[in-house]
């Protein structure tokens, strides 16, 4: 289970923070090689990589309020944070890829010269220096039910596809010559498509994790299992579980023998929270109702 105070913030924290030094560094490199190299779509993806330092910022601050721990104000913690930093950081996806958009179609109808050959080989190393990014800050939000992480991480993806679209735009009027000069600029317009639509996904489960939406079913019979793995556990009734921050709070009404002792019933639902706070389900907490057992399985109700 993943604590729910300070001592993950260290950890988790200084994903982001690797991110905006990494992207400072990559949006210093574009801007210059962009102006050397005569490469308008290059200079505006190291402006657009400006960008992703603030968004890093954002989820880095999300992360840091997300695992405070809970107080009297907040009795279940400040997780809802870590959501709203992926909603930001999902809508910052969304609204680069509008602006590179823009920036795309003006290009395309502006005359232009041909980029310096130069320029593919820093849209290489941005490539494979973004990839490695995306796919560490992704594991570890993927790892840890980060939201906000896997935002960012494809935030950091994202910018690797326009550098992928931008370098096959730029061979493609290398080789085609005069006349080919806006093929960076219709792959950069082609790659905006996929940003976009990534940066929605991401931005429906920000907020689904905002509202609580329930967890994949899958989840909800892992819980359900542990609880029926307790002994003197004969049923469980109804199973609520939503998603604060990077854990879960569940509550489960379960069904002992109807002549156990208030004292007996007590120590099993302990014995059903302890299982689940140990769990590797990452379970914040759980609220274990005590009812009598029926003879059978109730219906859940909502």
């Amino acid at each position: 289970m993943i604590p729910t105070d300070e001592s993950t913030a260290p950890s988790l924290s200084s994903v982001p923070l690797v991110g905006m030094a990494v992207n400072a560094a990559l949006a210093a490199l574009k801007i210059l090689a962009g102006v050397f190299g005569n490469s308008y779509a290059l200079i505006a993806d190291g402006m657009e990589s400006t960008s992703d330092i603030v968004t890093s910022l954002v989820v880095w601050g999300g992360l840091r309020v997300a695992v405070a721990p809970a107080d009297e104000r907040h009795p279940y913690g400040y997780g809802k944070a870590e959501a709203l930093a992926g909603i930001v950081a999902s809508a910052a996806i969304i609204l680069a890829a509008v602006l590179i958009a823009v920036q795309s179609i003006r290009e395309i109808r502006t005359p232009h010269h041909l980029p310096h050959w130069s320029t593919l080989v820093v849209l290489v190393v941005v490539v494979i220096v973004k990839e490695i990014l995306a796919r560490w800050a992704g594991g570890i939000g993927a790892e840890t039910g980060s939201t906000s992480l896997q935002a960012d991480a494809w935030h950091h993806r994202a910018d690797a596809l326009t550098s992928i679209a931008a370098f096959i735009g730029i061979a493609i009027g290398l080789v085609g010559g005069p006349g080919w000069e806006p093929a960076d600029d219709w792959a950069a317009l082609v790659a905006c498509v996929v940003i976009f639509a990534s940066g929605l996904k991401l931005l429906v489960l920000a907020v689904r994790d905002l509202l609580d939406a329930a967890p994949p079913k899958e989840f909800e019979h892992q819980v359900r299992d542990l609880a029926l793995g307790i002994d003197g556990v004969k049923a469980v009734e109804k199973c609520r579980i939503r998603k604060s921050g990077m854990a879960y709070f569940v509550e489960l009404h379960v069904e002992v023998d109807g002549d156990a002792s208030v004292a007996a019933g007590h120590v099993i639902g302990g014995k059903v929270r302890g299982a689940l706070r140990q769990s590797p389900l990452r379970i914040a907490d759980a609220f274990i109702h005590i009812e009598p057992f029926t003879g059978a399985q109730r219906a859940e109700t909502p």
